[in-house]
């Protein structure tokens, strides 16, 4: 299902690009929450909370005023946290394994029709280089970002969404990010969890408000 996702998306990057009309680009900014988590990863095992904000191009794609190109560059906090409700009170229920980037989605962005006011839905990949990582309260040493916990300084993603657009210029999306690359390359405590030598996947949902310039 993930290669179908990706193969899909990429073919309908490529055939796109025939059409791109970049004198009709728009420029915005955006901003918004991070719901993320890790999955296979850390022990115990919660949510993060983080924020999102950056610049974002619109860029038309044929004739009609409802397909576009949409490339952000943006600050993306993600990892995840401690915070299991099952481990309350247990040896890292209040660690934090932070994880920002400095991310770069590219989405294929289609509204509903040519109105003004309208919802669309956003499909693309997600390309996110390791700005910083901060490891706090972690239950385990080797969590650590000096030993095991490193976390990778590449992590690749595909992303879909849906939001509303007010006017083509207000716009708020629904959006989730789920990673395809192993987040922590280094990480493996198989005699301790039999799930550690699965992938470390990285996985994001957001609430973003962009604003879109004339």
């Amino acid at each position: 299902m993930k290669k179908i996702l990706l193969a899909s998306a990429m073919a309908l990057s490529i055939s796109s690009f025939a059409q791109i009309d970049l004198r009709g680009t728009r420029f915005g900014l955006t901003a918004g929450g991070n719901y993320s988590r890790v999955k296979n990863a850390h022990n115990p095992s919660g949510a993060r909370f983080a924020f999102q904000g950056g610049v974002l191009a619109l860029i038309p794609i044929g004739k009609a005023d409802q397909f576009y190109l949409q490339p952000e560059v943006v600050y993306y906090g993600a990892g995840e946290s401690g915070k299991d409700k099952n481990a309350k009170g247990t040896p890292g229920y209040n660690a934090m394994y932070a994880n920002n980037y400095i991310s770069v989605p590219v989405s294929f962005k289609g509204y509903f029709s040519e109105a003004e006011s309208e919802f669309f839905g956003l499909i693309g990949p997600r390309f996110n280089f390791l700005l910083n990582q901060k490891v706090t309260n972690e239950s385990r040493d080797i969590y650590k970002t000096d030993q095991e916990g490193k976390a990778n300084s590449f992590n690749f993603a595909i992303g879909a969404g849906i939001g509303y657009s007010y006017k083509r210029q207000l716009e708020v999306a629904l959006k989730y990010d789920l990673g395809l690359s192993n987040t922590y390359p280094k990480l493996d405590e198989s005699k301790l969890d039999p799930n550690s030598l699965k992938k470390k996947s990285e996985q994001v949902l957001s609430i973003s408000l962009s604003y879109i310039f004339e």
